[in-house]
């Protein structure tokens, strides 16, 4: 069972500290324990139970009508309001999914609404602030490794499974390969850049996680793509990704490299002469038609 402190609690309802302070102590929504030194932790039920009560407020129920209300009320009435489109409710389930290991409340959640809105909205108004808002806690580990691999195999697979419903590029156009180097195994953003680059009709080869560089070159000499597509998420000395993409530019001169994810941004004084960065679709739509001639 996991423990949260409250500035975890902050992030994963949206509901302010303060805020959860004064309804603990003006209408007992909660009695969360203390460690020796007055910190308040929740646990898993609690965290759940606080979701709902924050669902239930961000659509327009007042706290003191809440606190009112049974266990059993809440849950209905948070059941009821699932029927509906609210985008900050999305996002709650999604959260309650990850601490109850749900994975129907999940795949639920994310069919509404890729059959409202499509993948790569979804993905960019929903998934993508889901994970920002949980990532603070992976790093600090208070989310527990079992639910972080249980949320990204759950992307992951629907990832995969709308890529199968494209149809195979054409063959006679120019190739982009897409892959990660061989210490990132992250791999959800590139999983969403091959789907959005399929779906615009751009022929794409998908080379996965931890890509020997050998084997990059291999491939690039193969299939002579005109552009490679990486993602570096994972910390990275600076003078390891200067001399990647020092090499890469000196033994595949050709092709144009565009890059994504947290380590480009960092280090991108360092390699900009040899790689093309980007942080939004639609900048990496901008370098592909920019150099597609």
């Amino acid at each position: 069972m996991a423990e949260y402190k409250i500035k975890d609690v902050e992030i994963l309802t949206g509901i302010k500290a303060h805020t959860i302070r004064i309804w603990e102590k003006r209408y007992r929504l909660l009695t969360p324990s203390r460690t020796d030194t007055q910190i308040r932790t929740y646990t898993d039920a609690e965290l759940t139970a606080l979701i709902n009560i924050a669902m239930l407020n961000k659509q327009g129920i007042k706290i003191s009508r809440i606190a009112e209300m049974t266990d059993k009320e809440i849950a209905n009435k948070v059941v009821e309001l699932s029927n509906y489109d609210h985008g900050e409710t999305h996002i709650d389930q999604m959260i309650l999914s990850l601490i109850q290991l749900d994975e129907s409340l999940f795949r639920n959640t994310l069919t509404v609404l890729i059959k409202k809105i499509g993948l790569i909205e979804t993905y960019q108004q929903y998934v993508i602030p889901f994970l920002e808002r949980i990532g603070v806690m992976w790093l600090v580990g208070s989310i527990n490794p079992a639910q972080e691999h249980f949320i990204s195999n759950l992307i992951r697979q629907r990832l995969i499974s709308e890529l199968e419903l494209l149809p195979p590029p054409d063959p006679s156009k120019p190739l982009v390969i897409l892959f990660l180097p061989e210490h990132e195994w992250h791999e959800l953003g590139l999983l969403f850049y091959h789907y959005h680059l399929r779906q615009k009709g751009i022929r794409t080869i998908y080379l996965g996680q931890s890509l020997p560089y050998a084997s990059l070159l291999e491939s690039i000499r193969s299939l002579k793509p005109k552009w490679i597509l990486t993602s570096w998420i994972a910390s990275v000395d600076s003078k390891y990704i200067h001399h990647y993409f020092d090499r890469l530019k000196n033994d595949a001169p050709d092709v144009v490299v565009i890059a994504g994810g947290y380590q480009i941004k960092e280090h991108f004084e360092l390699i900009q002469d040899n790689v093309k960065g980007f942080r939004l679709l639609s900048e990496l739509d901008s370098l592909i038609e920019e150099t597609i001639h």
